[in-house]
C-alpha cells in the first residue's frame, strides 16, 4: 500500500478512532495514544493492508484490542494497597474527604439493581472484557453495555462526579 493510499484510507477515520478508544478507556491521553499506536501498527504492516475489505473495521479491531491491552495492563499497575498507601499521606481533612466520596460511590453501587451491579463490577474491578463478562452471565454484548451504561450513569447522578 502506498503511502497516499494509506493517508486517504486510514488516516480520516482517526476521529472515529479516537471517540471508540475514549469511550473504551475513558481517558484523554490514553485515547490519544492508543490511536497513535494503533496507526502505528498499521503503517508497520501497510504492505498487508491491500488485503483488506474494511479499512475502518480493521482499523477498529486493532483499536480495540490495543485499548483492552492497555486497560489489562492498568489494572496490574496499581495494587489497591498502593493506593490506599497514597490516601494515608493525605492531609486529615482530606483522608475524610475520601473516605466519604468512597462511602458515597458504595452506597451508590449497593443502590443499583444486581445485573448493573454485577456488570460494573465484572467490569471495572475484574477488568473483565465484554466477551467473557457475556459468556459468564450469559447475556449479549449490547445487553451488558447498556447495564453498564444505566450503572454509570445512576453513579454519576448519585455521587456527581465522574466513575
Amino acid at each position: 500500500m502506498t503511502s497516499q493510499k494509506f493517508n486517504t484510507e486510514y488516516l480520516p477515520l482517526a476521529p472515529l478512532l479516537y471517540r471508540i478508544a475514549f469511550h473504551i478507556l475513558e481517558q484523554q491521553d490514553e485515547a490519544e495514544d492508543a490511536v497513535q499506536e494503533t496507526f502505528l501498527k498499521l503503517w508497520e504492516m501497510r504492505d498487508k493492508l491491500d488485503g483488506v475489505e474494511s479499512a475502518k473495521a480493521y482499523s477498529i479491531r486493532i483499536l480495540k484490542n490495543e485499548c483492552l491491552d492497555r486497560l489489562r495492563k492498568a489494572k496490574k499497575a496499581v495494587p489497591a494497597e498502593q493506593a490506599l498507601a497514597k490516601e494515608s499521606l493525605l492531609p486529615a481533612d482530606e483522608q475524610i474527604d475520601a473516605k466519604r466520596r468512597l462511602e458515597k460511590v458504595l452506597g451508590a453501587i449497593k443502590s443499583l439493581p444486581d445485573s448493573q451491579k454485577q456488570v460494573l463490577l465484572l467490569r471495572t474491578v475484574e477488568g473483565l472484557s465484554y466477551e467473557e463478562i457475556s459468556k459468564k452471565m450469559g447475556m449479549s454484548q449490547l445487553t451488558l453495555r447498556v447495564l453498564l451504561t444505566r450503572a454509570r450513569g445512576a453513579l454519576r447522578n448519585l455521587s456527581g462526579r465522574k466513575i
